[in-house]
């Protein structure tokens, strides 16, 4: 067999750019992890400094249930995913609706916390450094996770009139990164706030 003949019958596949939306994703979200960056470790530095209380021992609660609804939606929004890449619209619908009401879940459950923390064990922002550190970080992620549910709420929104078809899976896949970095962050936060720092 000769050389000629090998290469027409193994050729290489060819390399191509990422398309604009995945890079530019993927540079937002190397940009917003430096940001995080700089929070966690910020509350990591002031763990244990705060001269009055409350401390986090005495007024955090681990949000099981809150963070379990979060981490699952990676799962059911790559599900959606999956079936508009299959033209399965109805299932996208599904899961997609289904990964938005674990994003309120989510969201209610923080909003019920910082209730909590405020009106119950007055906690602010100005009490202490821990209450400075822990609604920003916190809030910040709680920031995101809005961000991320109003664009999923406007995906939503052209899917029921129709405009969002099988040739529009690449960027719903481009979003879904998106929601998979604030489930990654929110491990991170959950570790040093609620176990790290308590």
């Amino acid at each position: 067999m000769s050389a000629a003949s090998l290469l027409l019958t193994d050729p290489q596949p060819q390399w191509r750019l990422p398309s604009r939306g995945r890079a530019g994703m993927w540079c937002l979200i190397a940009a917003e992890t430096g940001i995080f960056s700089i929070f966690v470790v910020a509350y990591l530095f002031y763990i244990g400094k705060s001269v009055t209380g409350p401390a986090p021992a005495a007024v955090l609660e681990l949000p099981i249930f809150t963070s379990i609804c979060l981490l699952s939606s990676s799962a059911t929004i790559h599900w959606a995913g999956k079936a508009l890449a299959q033209g399965r619209m109805r299932t996208f619908q599904l899961w997609w609706f289904v990964t938005i009401a674990l994003g309120l879940i989510f969201l209610s459950g923080t909003a019920r916390e910082w209730h909590r923390l405020i009106y119950e064990h007055g906690l602010t922002v100005s009490t202490n450094l821990f209450g400075t550190t822990y609604y920003s970080m916190v809030g910040l992620h709680a920031f995101h996770v809005t961000f991320g549910l109003l664009a999923l709420c406007i995906v939503m929104t052209f899917t029921l009139l129709g405009k969002v078809k099988q040739e529009h899976s690449e960027r719903t896949e481009i979003l879904s990164l998106y929601w998979h970095f604030v489930d990654a962050i929110w491990v991170v936060v959950f570790t040093v706030v609620y176990i790290v720092g308590a």
